[in-house]
């Protein structure tokens, strides 16, 4: 069996660099570590931290010599899929990483047991009048910055990334670890649902290692015992039902106050037409006449296009998971770690980021 040693030696080997030019390079002191992988000497958390991310292989497999499934299956999925799963792996990795070095998923799951008696949109609904009870005692309303509201209530970290059609998002889990991927979109609210969805995956503990939506709208998908009930929870979790009940009132609905909730909560006319259906505030045909209405002309409707449009520009921007950013810069302030963790997951040259540092040190922690 290869020791930490071997795989560091196997990994400077294969990258035909010499181990004095690849400590340079790392910056690592080159007589540390070769002292190091001579056995004369451990190899520190972050000189294992400095490791992984100059040859993009995780802690955790230097370590052990094992990988995570997630890894594995990242290396085996073409496509879109290939994609979205390669940029969890390393997100993952990342995580898995900062849990070595004592920063740990702040996961915070909801005191509640689903149990499959009850039919799956139920449990759906329950886990989403649970949720709701969570952002409630932290204060936060679901209805705004929903991918800082999960990280700061649930602690699941939130990634976006321009993954292109074809791909709404992942959940993955696992290892202490909690992610949810996302693609970029044009549909903001396809991707607030898919967002929201996710969540409903890590909240029921779907799977043991990544669930993955190529198509979360897909017939075939939704007939999936667990794409229903992420389903339900997305639904009801967007739209609590007193809520929702409220907004509507005793005023009967009109194409106009329609378009105007579509844009107050957040989801598409179709998610709507689909809640008051289940809420009986209407019947199947209003549903079918509302939900053919599609998000630019509810906006429309309610003279909110621009704010659509806002909205249309942060959907398609890339997000780096907050939790994950957060704690790598909390792990070099605290020594634990380089600068080049820092700088790879924010994608910027290691000395530009450590100019930038001092600037803001010099400013008074002034971003």
């Amino acid at each position: 069996m290869s020791s930490i040693s071997d795989r560091v030696r196997s990994l400077i080997d294969q990258s035909g660099l010499s181990l004095h030019d690849f400590a340079d390079q790392a910056d690592l002191d080159a007589k540390h570590l070769s002292e190091c992988l001579s056995g004369t000497s451990p190899l520190s958390s972050v000189d294992l931290a400095v490791i992984a991310d100059e040859f993009h292989v995780s802690m955790d497999w230097l370590l052990t010599g094992s990988e995570p499934p997630l890894a594995v299956a990242a290396r085996t999925t073409t496509g879109k899929a290939a994609e979205a799963l390669a940029a969890a792996r390393d997100y993952v990795a990342r995580r898995a990483d900062l849990d070595k070095l004592g920063y740990p998923q702040p996961w915070r799951p909801v005191s509640l047991t689903v149990r499959s008696g009850n039919g799956y949109a139920a449990q759906g609904e329950a886990l989403a009048k649970s949720a709701l009870r969570a952002v409630e005692r932290q204060g936060q309303l679901p209805q705004n910055g929903l991918p800082e509201l999960i990280e700061t209530v649930f602690g699941a970290d939130v990634a976006v990334e321009p993954l292109g059609d074809g791909f709404d998002g992942l959940a993955a889990m696992g290892q202490g670890v909690k992610l949810i991927l996302l693609s970029t979109t044009s549909n903001p609210a396809r991707q607030r649902f898919t967002l929201a969805h996710e969540l409903g995956h890590l909240l029921a503990d779907d799977d043991q290692d990544v669930h993955l939506d190529r198509d979360i709208f897909d017939r075939a998908q939704k007939n999936d015992p667990s794409e229903q009930r992420a389903n339900a929870f997305a639904s009801a979790f967007l739209l609590p039902e007193q809520s929702l009940r409220e907004a509507v009132g005793v005023a009967r609905l009109t194409r106009e106050s329609f378009g105007t909730l579509c844009c107050d909560f957040m989801v598409s006319p179709e998610t709507l037409a689909y809640r008051l259906l289940k809420l009986r505030v209407i019947d199947a045909g209003g549903c079918d006449y509302y939900k053919r209405m599609t998000v630019r002309e509810a906006a429309a409707i309610a003279g909110r296009v621009e704010e659509l449009n806002q909205r249309v520009a942060a959907s398609e921007e890339k997000r780096l998971p907050g939790l994950v950013v957060r704690d790598t810069r909390a792990a070099y302030e605290a020594g634990k770690a380089t600068l080049r963790p820092y700088a790879s997951l924010l994608g910027v040259d290691v000395d530009e980021l450590r100019d930038e540092l001092a600037t803001e040190q010099d400013n008074g922690g002034a971003a």
